[in-house]
Order: structure tokens, then sequence, then C-alpha cells
């Protein structure tokens, strides 16, 4: 995990991922706009996300303002890559119209969903 916000500081960047521990989780903070041009960063931190030893990943989506159906599979796909080693990838703050496109596919109901950061570094449980 390297710290550095992904995407950041390259001109007319739409999206970006920064990384972070944070209670024995990895936490990474998405902004902006994630679609087919922009997924390549969330990939890479996935992958990363995957090797640091932590049970838990944290997508804190309070500043994803789009997310597309490319966006979408990729978090789906780190979430059986996570969970295919014995991590949990969790969702928290959704905002109203990425959790509109979460809702009408259903992946609400394949994630675990928290309102806010907070409540997710919060919640313990394994499941």
């Amino acid at each position: 995990m390297t710290g550095q916000p992904a995407g950041e500081g390259v001109p007319g960047a739409r999206f970006t991922v920064r990384e972070r521990a944070a209670d024995g989780a990895v936490v990474l903070a998405l902004a902006g706009e994630l679609d087919h041009d922009t997924a390549d960063p969330l990939r890479e931190a996935l992958a990363d996300g995957l090797g640091v030893g932590a049970d838990r990943i944290l997508v804190d989506c309070a500043e994803l303002r789009f997310c597309d159906s490319t966006g979408l599979n990729v978090l789906l796909r780190g979430r059986l890559a996570a969970q295919d080693s014995g991590i949990r990838l969790e969702l928290a703050a959704l905002q109203p119209p990425v959790a509109r496109m979460f809702h009408i596919t259903g992946a609400d109901g394949v994630f675990r969903v928290h309102a806010d950061l907070a409540e997710a570094l919060a919640d313990r449980r394994q499941t």
C-alpha cells in the first residue's frame, strides 16, 4: 500500500483513490467519477489492498459522485478476490446517485454497506 492517491496530480483527473490503513483495515477513499476510463486506479488499489494482511477492505464512497457498470464490475470482482483471500470488502457512505445504481442492480444486497466510514470502522462483525 503506497499511501499515494492514485490519479491525483494528473491534469484533468476525474477519479482518485486514496489508500490508508485504519484499525486493521485498508481504507480506499474514492472521489470523482468511476467509469470505464477511470477504473484502473481502483483495480490497482484493490489488488494492493489484498496483499497487506488486513482482514477488511473498506471502500469509502463519500466523495464518489458517479459509478457506471464498469466501476460496479471492478468492485464486484474485487469483492470476489477479497473473499477468496479470506478478506471482507465493504462499502461506506454511498451517495444518492451511486446508491441508486447499486439498488437498481441489486448490488447493495451483495455488499455490506455502511452509512459512513466511522460506522464501518466500528462494525467488527465477521460476516
